[in-house]
């Protein structure tokens, strides 16, 4: 069956309300595009959840900050919906910022706590987008589950807390890190690194190694894990953060006493990248 591309909301809506007046269980995974393998995982896992499987690929404005990477952040409409083609998916929704945002939005949509550490504080207003851009997206997919991966651990811990709080009838799943070879976490932002830089890039999965390492020898104390990590990260790197969370409440801890998330994100030249990892007792 080929692929169906749609860019109006409302013809978005449309189908989606006649799939599921035929009974089709609807897979969406929402996306910024320039599709690498990680993508594709979720496409895949999305394949196996739904009759119809729904791609959407959106570069949201409201997520950027001032100074931040919009206008250069990576496209390739064309690549993208040739791995759509390849992964199965149904239909690709892609609407342009016009159609999504017809005026400037008065109404946005907030997850209180949940952003208040790791890109919270650093990156003002993006999850405030995220959950304003997916709340959107859900009213126009009306998915029955919806794929994110698990590499965004702050994101899909906002989404879920959402669909939570508003009561929206959609079954959120998380899948996992997705890597190159070497460990390089699979990002959209790596095709920015010159190859020093993406050697530079190596440092975050370290980093997470030797902190679950020392972990897995039995310390609990978060400052020692932290500090485990930060010292295999470059001199050459910024880092923005490394925190040890509560993986549930992403509230700072002091001792690993249940499930935590270890999250960093660090400047690699000009590019900011992020990972983690969580630590089960």
């Amino acid at each position: 069956m080929p692929l169906a591309l749609v860019r109006d909301p409302r013809e978005m809506r449309i189908v989606s309300e006649k799939l599921r007046r035929d009974g089709r269980r609807i897979a969406f995974v929402p996306t910024m595009g320039y599709l690498h393998q990680g993508h594709v995982s979720l496409l895949d896992a999305g394949r196996r959840r739904g009759d119809e499987l729904v791609l959407s690929i959106f570069v949201n404005p409201l997520q950027f900050g001032p100074g931040e990477d919009l206008a250069r952040y990576p496209r390739d409409l064309d690549g993208d919906l040739a791995k759509a083609r390849a992964a199965g998916v149904d239909l690709a929704f892609v609407p342009d910022e016009g159609a999504i945002y017809g005026r400037p939005p008065l109404t946005s949509v907030r997850v209180a706590g949940l952003t208040d550490g790791m890109c919270g504080p650093r990156r003002p207003g993006h999850f405030d987008g995220v959950a304003t851009v997916v709340t959107k997206l859900f009213h126009l997919v009306q998915p029955h589950v919806a794929i994110f991966g698990e590499k965004d651990f702050q994101q899909l811990a906002v989404i879920r807390r959402l669909v939570e709080d508003l009561d929206l009838d959609v079954e959120i799943v998380g899948m996992p890190i997705v890597r190159e070879p070497d460990g390089l976490a699979m990002s959209s932002r790596n095709a920015y690194l010159a190859p020093e830089e993406r050697r530079d890039a190596l440092s975050l999965f370290r980093a997470l190694a030797a902190a679950e390492a020392r972990f897995k020898a039995g310390e609990r104390d978060a400052a020692r894990l932290v500090a485990a990590a930060r010292a295999e990260l470059p001199p050459a790197g910024r880092v923005d953060y490394v925190e040890l969370r509560d993986a549930a409440s992403l509230k700072a801890v002091d001792t690993i006493a249940a499930p935590a998330v270890l999250a960093l994100a660090v400047f690699i030249g000009k590019t900011r990248l992020i990972d983690n990892r969580v630590l089960r007792p």
